[in-house]
């Protein structure tokens, strides 16, 4: 199983939102690129990156730090405010490996189709869930669209990777929805993969979902955040579990 530590850029800096909102901020890092030169040197060879300001406003925000850390050498999984087929290009262009298409895909399946017939297997959708209903522009908005359904027209439409975030855990170190991330990886044709993000607050937690992963084989993999940053284990420790 694939871990992808998260680095979340708000304002320039290396933030963690609780279950997204902007007024539960708590800023660990100024300088983005030294996380991810940290992730690299524990053994990391992905790191999950989410322009927070782009998510809110649509737009991308925070090029310059993404720039910067693609040059440390990880492979770079972005997500937030990449909405046209332009923004997903200029990503691919600074050297972000996967781009992760979330509010747009929820409004048009043809954007999506579009993509992954360009970029194949680059094209990522993030689908956020809150009760099991998808939530959209950062969060700030609930759809009546079921998490589910819509990962289920992803997949038909040659999506291979679907990352799936439990809002009601994520931040919360309380544990991922187990259930609900088993029940994503099921619902999805074998051939398209689900990263599981949200909840994860000690090892214990991605030995679960590394388990998980054995049963279920479309499970890639998991985003860890908070408790990185809060220091109940390591990227390393995390490696060393995910076997």
């Amino acid at each position: 199983m694939t871990i992808y530590p998260a680095i979340d850029i708000k304002g320039g800096r290396c933030v963690r939102l609780t279950q997204g909102l902007a007024d539960q901020e708590t800023v660990y890092f100024d300088n983005p690129a030294d996380v991810a030169l940290s992730f690299k040197q524990a053994g990391g060879a992905w790191v999950h990156v989410v322009d927070l300001d782009g998510a809110f406003t649509g737009v991308p925000q925070n090029l310059v730090q993404v720039q910067a850390i693609t040059a440390v050498g990880l492979k770079v999984e972005l997500g937030g405010g990449l909405r046209t087929r332009a923004g997903v290009e200029r990503a691919f262009a600074m050297g972000v490996s996967r781009v992760v298409i979330g509010t747009r895909a929820s409004e048009s399946e043809s954007f999506v189709g579009e993509l992954v017939q360009a970029f194949g297997d680059r094209i990522a959708v993030g689908i956020d869930a809150k009760n099991g209903r998808v939530a959209v522009k950062g969060w700030v908005d609930t759809t009546g669209t079921g998490a589910l359904d819509l990962a289920r027209r992803m997949s038909a439409l040659g999506v291979a990777m679907i990352i799936y975030t439990d809002i009601g855990t994520d931040g919360m170190m309380t544990g991922p929805n187990l259930p609900a991330q088993e029940a994503m990886a099921k619902a999805v044709s074998g051939k398209t993969q689900i990263i599981a993000s949200g909840g994860v607050s000690r090892l214990s937690d991605v030995a679960a979902l590394n388990a998980l992963s054995k049963r279920q084989a479309n499970l890639h993999g998991v985003i860890i955040g908070k408790a990185i940053y809060e220091k109940r284990f390591t990227v390393a420790d995390a490696l060393g579990v995910a076997v």
